[in-house]
């Protein structure tokens, strides 16, 4: 179990610069997860804490010890990638032992570690079976088992789901959520672009884009509290519905109101000038109501919508050249194309940013 500081790491690439200088603390025990978009530098990250990247400016710490000139297989991690990287003429036992007997372990010690391995992935029946006779998913706890064995300071996983169906996905999921249940002390730093695996085993997230951290914090705060409309879009899918509005004052009171739809009292702690002006607001698909004409903040038709059984996503134009307000209700409601609906966000659920794109703090009146 170890800690992870970075400070000021910075990656470039000839003229190209990938990481601009990221902060961040990684305790003891913790499961982080990076996300965001493609190129965003997640990768990379993950690869340099492994030592497989040379920064080119900053420093990372591993259990305290600052690790930028240590070499990979002395830093006291393990990684498993994309692809399971198995040998495919050893049995798993065989496949899990490599880095073992490679430093030399006693037998003893192998055995032991292996079968704690296999216990903990449900990989005992399949000790002795070659790689070909195994699933996709069944491959990759092999490769997590041959991590395990290692007995690391620090777990790296690069997308390790990536190459699995949704079945599976899902299933090796859960695998490695009981692997984290079961391994507490244990700190693990996880890759993805997938929300839904972020969401699911992070202790917190880190979001990153263009080489930069948007905002970390734990995944319920990154859906009720996001710091930006980057982070509000990226996190929740559907992503959040933002909307154009124009904020005033008048009389000391503030209202933002939407094009074509009633305005709204608000206040924000540091004063209500903040709300004058151009303004976004957001809300989610979730938080979204069918209400009566005179309770709407929104009316529209539907344009599109889906029928998942659980639930009914609804795409809803509003005119003035919007994008279409996206709405997910629960149940089944049969409601067809064509169709007008007025629209209200639930109490508590409106999201408002600055011209910047910067969360602002307020309260609806």
């Amino acid at each position: 179990m170890a800690s992870v500081k970075l400070s000021g790491v910075r990656k470039a690439y000839g003229e190209m610069e990938i990481l601009h200088g990221i902060d961040l603390d990684i305790k003891k025990g913790e499961f982080v997860v990076f996300v965001g978009p493609s190129g965003c530098g997640k990768s990379t990250l993950l690869r340099a804490i492994a030592g497989l990247e040379q920064v080119t400016g900053g420093t990372i710490e591993i259990d305290g010890i600052v690790s930028n000139d240590i070499p990979p297989s002395k830093r006291g991690i393990a990684m498993v990638f994309q692809s399971y990287a198995l040998y495919p003429h050893m049995t798993v036992r065989d496949n899990m032992a490599f880095g073992l007997r490679m430093s030399r372990s006693p037998k003893e010690e192998i055995d032991r570690r292996i079968a704690k391995a296999a216990d903990i992935l449900q990989l005992t029946p399949y000790l002795h079976r070659l790689p070909k006779a195994l699933s996709g998913g069944q491959r990759q706890r092999v490769a997590i088992g041959r991590a395990i064995c290692r007995d690391p300071k620090v777990f790296l996983f690069d997308e390790p789901l990536s190459n699995l169906d949704a079945a599976l996905r899902v299933a090796t999921r859960i695998e490695i959520a009981k692997l984290n249940e079961s391994m507490p002390d244990t700190t693990m730093i996880y890759v993805t672009h997938d929300q839904v695996e972020a969401m699911t085993l992070a202790d917190r997230i880190v979001v990153l884009r263009g080489g930069n951290v948007e905002q970390v914090g734990t995944p319920m705060e990154l859906y009720h509290k996001p710091a930006n409309l980057f982070v509000a879009q990226f996190i929740g899918s559907p992503a959040m519905n933002i909307v154009p509005v124009e904020g005033s004052v008048a009389n000391g009171v503030a209202s933002v109101a939407p094009k074509g739809g009633r305005a709204l009292s608000a206040k924000t702690e540091s004063g209500m000038e903040r709300l004058a002006g151009p303004l976004s607001l957001g809300v989610r698909p979730e938080n979204i109501d069918l209400v009566d004409e005179a309770k709407a903040l929104f009316s529209g038709t539907v344009t599109y919508a889906e029928q998942l059984g659980e639930v009914e996503i609804l795409y809803v134009d509003i005119g003035a050249g919007e994008q279409p307000i996206v709405v997910k209700i629960p149940g089944y409601h049969a409601i067809e194309r064509g169709r007008g609906v007025h629209l209200a966000p639930q109490k508590g659920a409106i999201h408002l940013f600055d011209a910047k794109g910067n969360a602002v703090e307020h309260q609806i009146l």
